[in-house]
């Protein structure tokens, strides 16, 4: 299966376009109506409300009423409108004023913002940043997160590490979170009323004597949070076990908050 990846087209023409440098301006073609910006902004609302599959070149003229010859003229492919788009969503995040609170604290609203942030356009959590686009929207945003880690007496080689496994953490959440809604919109069922449905069969094939362990936890589980996942309990679970981790580096560096605060 295709996998969606930023920094997947020609970098310097995503950097140029990126950082909005004179050499990106279209350079030839019919007078030009357009810009960038609202070529961006289209491609983002199609992703948005369809998924990445539904943004193509010939869609996104289409949308802004145009041939698709002219869109070339102002990106050059989906791999550097891709560029575009994740660096647009990045530049419209929200960021929490956090100095002064404890480190938990600024973590925790740094990956409050990343949920946010794929919860608004959760296409964007399904899109491999390996090479990410170091545009004005990537860079503010790693200088925020960073600032969220600064001053506990990490190297810098560890900031950055330790930033990388909060942000997989929320990322790989976003992907479960939209998969069960997929699942909830595809069958037409919210979670208990699959179970309920299923139930019956399940009753017949499955012995829980030859799965003692496995039909104790699955029930409680369940029973617990309504289906056998919960993205809300997989959050609160997950992100206070992540903080935990860190904690365990963070521990004995000096002043964890830096805020001298206990």
């Amino acid at each position: 299966m295709p996998l969606d990846r930023s920094g997947a087209g020609d970098p310097a023409r995503s950097l140029e376009l990126l950082w909005r440098v004179p050499a990106a301006a279209p350079r030839r073609g019919p007078r030009q109506r357009l810009d960038i910006d609202t070529v961006v902004a289209v491609a983002v609302g199609l992703a948005d409300a369809e998924g990445l599959d539904a943004v193509t070149m010939r869609r996104v003229a289409q949308q802004l009423g145009v041939v698709p010859m002219t869109l070339y003229t102002y990106v050059p492919g989906k791999a550097e409108l891709l560029d575009l788009m994740l660096d647009t969503a990045y530049v419209q995040m929200p960021r929490s004023e956090t100095v002064g609170r404890p480190w938990r604290v600024r973590l925790a609203a740094v990956a409050e913002e990343n949920r946010a942030l794929f919860e608004a356009h959760p296409w964007a959590a399904t899109v491999s940043t390996g090479r990410p686009p170091l545009g004005p929207g990537m860079m503010a945003k790693y200088e925020h997160e960073l600032s969220a880690l600064d001053g506990l007496g990490l190297d810098d080689v560890e900031m950055d590490a330790a930033l990388t496994f909060l942000l997989t953490f929320v990322q790989a959440n976003a992907r479960s979170a939209a998969e069960a809604r997929a699942a909830r919109q595809d069958s037409a069922m919210d979670d208990e009323q699959w179970w309920a449905a299923n139930a019956p069969l399940l009753e017949r094939v499955l012995d829980p004597r030859a799965y003692p362990v496995a039909a104790r936890v699955g029930t409680a589980a369940g029973t617990a949070q309504g289906a056998a996942y919960s993205p809300r309990h997989a959050w609160e679970f997950g992100l206070a076990r992540v903080l935990d981790g860190l904690a365990a580096l963070v521990d004995g560096r000096g002043d964890s908050t830096g805020t001298g605060a206990p």
